[in-house]
């Protein structure tokens, strides 16, 4: 990993579903660059895990996106033992919503794929929100990571789709709303980058046949200009920088991380 060349001292910072993929690689940025970290994750085995391999020590707070009373336990318990909060990255989703046409969905597929993907963003960020403008010194920066599929949509994936197409609009919202507030938000839209999440939909896509697999995972790489899938360290770099003072005019802006994947199509 390249060195860091922000400096997060003396900051508090958030990374929901810190301990996978992109949030993971963020989390490892963070805390290279000194940031008080706190990450969130629904499986408590694997955060240990990957602490145990990491060279850095977060604190984990195990957190379910998908159920409010975690989210609210989550900020009662960084209001108790750090009181502020300077940066928060809510990363946190699942693939609920993707894997069939849009009118075999059940209802309860819809529910799920908004409670994991939409609505325990919006939920952080109202929390998140309400500290930053509480604050002694109100200010802060936030970054949603939604998806190149919130930008138009994609076949098969159409509720995780319209989910993270409502990520970008509510951070879209907020940041017009903050904006004298000191509180910059701002999305990252990634395209295909190498994460655990990325190779499950490749395994569901191909129906675990490992020669399928290949060839679903050379289809991505058909559309993607640079021929590679992103490292998910290359979309950690984007945050920092978004979350950073270098990034003080910037609110209201999705940043589109996809090896020109979606370049002929904006």
């Amino acid at each position: 990993m390249e060195k860091v060349k922000y400096d997060y001292r003396d900051k508090v910072v958030l990374v929901t579903g810190g301990t996978s993929g992109i949030g993971l690689a963020t989390a490892q940025m963070f805390a290279l660059a000194g940031a008080k970290l706190i990450i969130t994750g629904r499986d408590e085995e694997r955060a240990k895990a990957v602490m145990k391999k990491a060279s850095f020590q977060p604190d984990f707070i195990r957190t379910n996106n998908s159920h409010p009373d975690e989210i609210l336990e989550l900020f009662q318990k960084i209001r108790h033992k750090y009181n502020k909060l300077d940066v928060a990255v809510n990363n946190a989703a699942d693939e609920t919503g993707i894997g069939k046409p849009l009118h075999e969905f059940e209802l309860t597929d819809f529910e799920e794929a908004m409670a994991a993907n939409l609505r325990g963003v919006w939920l952080c960020m109202q929390q998140e929100i309400r500290m930053m403008l509480e604050q002694q010194s109100a200010g802060g920066a936030i970054v949603n990571v939604s998806s190149i599929n919130g930008l138009g949509g994609a076949p098969g994936g159409g509720l995780y789709s319209a989910a993270k197409a409502g990520v970008i609009a509510m951070a879209k919202s907020s940041a017009q709303e903050l904006a004298t507030n000191n509180i910059r938000i701002n999305v990252l839209a990634p395209g295909a980058h190498n994460t655990p999440m990325l190779q499950d939909m490749f395994r569901m896509q191909s129906g675990g046949d490992t020669a399928k697999e290949q060839e679903v995972r050379q289809m991505y790489l058909n559309f993607i200009p640079q021929k590679r899938l992103g490292d998910p360290a290359e979309a950690a770099a984007a945050i920092l920088w978004l979350c950073s003072d270098a990034a003080s005019y910037v609110t209201g802006h999705t940043m589109i991380i996809d090896g020109g994947m979606s370049a002929m199509l904006r």
